[in-house]
């Protein structure tokens, strides 16, 4: 079945519990009680086969080979490129979309019309609204952050983060202020990052593109500008406090040297890990420490889109980090999370990851900050842009389509 048949078209302001019943039936029949895992994602050769590992379980770790089976409900579909989501107190769902909307689902799928008073976005391209955060004193603040491309004139746009109060009715923002503006700007449609998470002292991790382009790819080694980087800033505005001091680094600067960073989440003790978009090959799973360098573009595990050598075809060098695992062919990585929760029971601690190219919900068992198992769910059941944890502890997933999806998984019993 493809992407498609994961939802059904209609109007998505209103989506009433029984057309998810209905879709989900209809998913039901062609699939039985839930999806498993393919076994062959380690058979592709690579796209340089001539790159070797710098460590063992590097790359292609063992697959997980227990079967899991997954029961799968479309929650609301009719989302135009959905990009980031987070859950509310009460159960429901800030929802962005890529052309510059951000909806509120209900827990039963009811999606809301646009909110009002958000900035002007430039959505061309990989651009847009992106991403989208609520801190755990939302019930009280109502305040709400989102990441987006923000249009600098001239056809320049850099990512920028914002944050405003949502009214109670959830049809608008006040307040709306900048907080983040990534510099310097560039004339480009592509690798704007742009995760947003918040640590356990309150700060805000901002992950950020090296605008795909030669000429800005170089700047992912420039601590001088925004560009590739891992930032960390309050999230009133201003770098955060504690960042490492980077001879002629901008204050923002958590760690640099990153092509385009789609990927990011706390561990259970409160680590950062990312995961970044490699060329062909060379996606790139890190925990990022506070002052590093992750070497791109000088080294990398993936080759340039004409299949030649990026640089001097480099996969390490004495002063840049390696990373704790990576993939080629690539996954496309985009949203992950590691899971915390009681209906997985066996999953505790383990990493999820949002596979576009991949088209798949990728795990990863991990053990002293070692990747030890990988398996992969959902397998061409369309591009997964985005992975969170409901409450309740179901997988909630974005399909990324002109109809994309917010999708509930739980265990099949």
């Amino acid at each position: 079945m493809k992407e498609q048949s994961l939802s059904m078209k209609k109007n998505h302001n209103s989506t009433p519990v029984s057309s998810v019943c209905i879709v989900a039936a209809i998913m039901l029949l062609f699939y039985g009680v839930g999806f498993t895992q393919a076994q062959d994602f380690n058979t592709p050769p690579p796209n340089a086969p001539y790159q070797q590992p710098a460590f063992e379980g590097q790359t292609r770790a063992p697959i997980i080979e227990k079967n899991v089976r997954l029961n799968v409900q479309v929650i609301a579909d009719g989302l135009v490129h959905p990009w980031g989501m987070d859950q509310l107190p009460d159960g429901s769902w800030l929802v962005t979309e890529r052309p510059g909307r951000m909806r509120l689902i209900s827990a039963d799928g009811k999606v809301s019309d646009p909110i009002a008073g958000l900035p002007n976005v430039d959505a061309r391209g990989q651009g847009g609204l992106l991403d989208v955060v609520v801190r755990d004193d939302f019930a009280q603040t109502r305040q709400i952050w989102w990441s987006y491309a923000e249009p600098r004139g001239k056809g320049h746009n850099a990512t920028a983060v914002a944050t405003g109060i949502l009214s109670k009715d959830g049809s608008k923002l006040t307040d709306v202020r900048v907080i983040f503006r990534q510099n310097p700007a560039w004339n480009s449609t592509a690798h704007f990052g742009s995760r947003l998470v918040f640590d356990h002292d309150g700060m805000l991790f901002v992950t950020t593109g090296d605008r795909s382009l030669p000429q800005p790819r170089i700047l992912a080694q420039d601590v001088g500008t925004h560009i590739g980087k891992v930032l960390r800033i309050n999230p009133e505005g201003g770098p955060a406090k504690g960042n490492p001091q980077i001879k002629g680094g901008q204050p923002e600067i958590w760690s640099y040297g990153h092509r385009n960073l789609q990927s990011a989440a706390l561990d259970p003790d409160g680590n950062l890990w990312t995961v970044e978009h490699g060329p062909r090959g060379g996606d790139e799973l890190n925990q990022p420490r506070a002052g590093l360098n992750y070497g791109w573009p000088i080294i990398t595990y993936g080759l340039d889109y004409n299949g030649r050598a990026i640089g001097k075809g480099l996969t390490a060098q004495d002063g840049m980090e390696q990373p704790v695992y990576y993939w080629d062919p690539v996954i496309a990585p985009s949203g992950m999370a590691f899971y915390q929760g009681e209906l997985f029971t066996e999953w505790q601690g383990d990493l999820l990851i949002g596979g576009l190219a991949s088209q798949a919900l990728v795990r990863l068992t991990l053990v002293d900050g070692r990747v030890t198992g990988e398996a992969r769910y959902l397998q061409g059941q369309g591009r997964i842009r985005d992975v969170d944890i409901a409450k309740d502890g179901a997988i909630m997933i974005l399909t990324d389509a002109e109809d994309g999806t917010l999708i509930r998984v739980t265990p099949a019993r």
